[in-house]
């Protein structure tokens, strides 16, 4: 079982940059989900005329079944500048791979609780670590992606962007780097030390 926690109110105003759509996920009965306190959020973040739209899915973490979930908002998605996305970690790297021309955050924080972890067969995963680096790694896990759990950066052993440990892998790093790069958000990567401390990919 999981729990997914809001991250700090200020980080989460900070985040909804620009024009915002919000992405909530009520699927997996095996995680908690603070709905209260991000209902109660959502609300002060609309009164903002940053944010879009607000929408609850289910079971954002299916990459076809979010397709499908999504496709009478993409008027509203393409014209975001950040997707602000509720969920464990796993939900917010399946919406990050789905918009790679998008800033896509994560507003909540997963962390692990003893029992039933449930069975996938997805690309992407969560490590549940507490603390999430989803929003300077442009969506991408650096813990999950690496087969190393590097958080600071590549490691030098990656062959023609494939790992060292599994030929068949691409390297982490690698993808983080070409998905900041692609979105301008390289500059990230220079405070990732504050970053880790504050969850905020725009903290100087």
């Amino acid at each position: 079982m999981l729990i997914t926690q809001l991250k700090p109110k200020e980080i989460i105003e900070s985040l909804a940059k620009g024009k915002t759509v919000v992405i909530n996920c009520h699927g997996c009965k095996e995680i908690y989900f603070p709905e209260h306190q991000a209902d109660e959020l959502q609300k002060e973040l609309s009164d903002s005329k940053e944010v879009t739209r607000i929408m609850t899915r289910d079971y954002i973490c299916n990459p076809d079944n979010l397709k499908l979930q999504l496709e009478k908002y993409m008027a509203d998605l393409n014209a975001a500048d950040t997707i602000l996305v509720f969920s464990c970690g796993v939900g917010v790297q399946t919406v990050a791979d789905q918009f790679t021309e998008k800033r896509v955050c994560a507003g909540c924080d997963t962390y692990p609780l003893p029992g039933f972890q449930g069975v996938t067969a997805l690309n992407v995963d969560c490590a549940q670590c507490g603390e999430c680096y989803l929003n300077y790694t442009g969506g991408i896990c650096p813990i999950t992606a690496c087969s190393k759990s590097l958080v600071n950066g590549q490691c030098g052993g990656a062959k023609n962007g494939m790992c060292e440990v599994d030929k068949n892998m691409e390297c982490g790093w690698e993808r983080i780097y070409r998905k900041l790069e692609k979105l301008d958000k390289l500059d990230t990567l220079k405070y990732a030390p504050k970053v880790r401390k504050y969850g905020n990919p725009d903290a100087e």
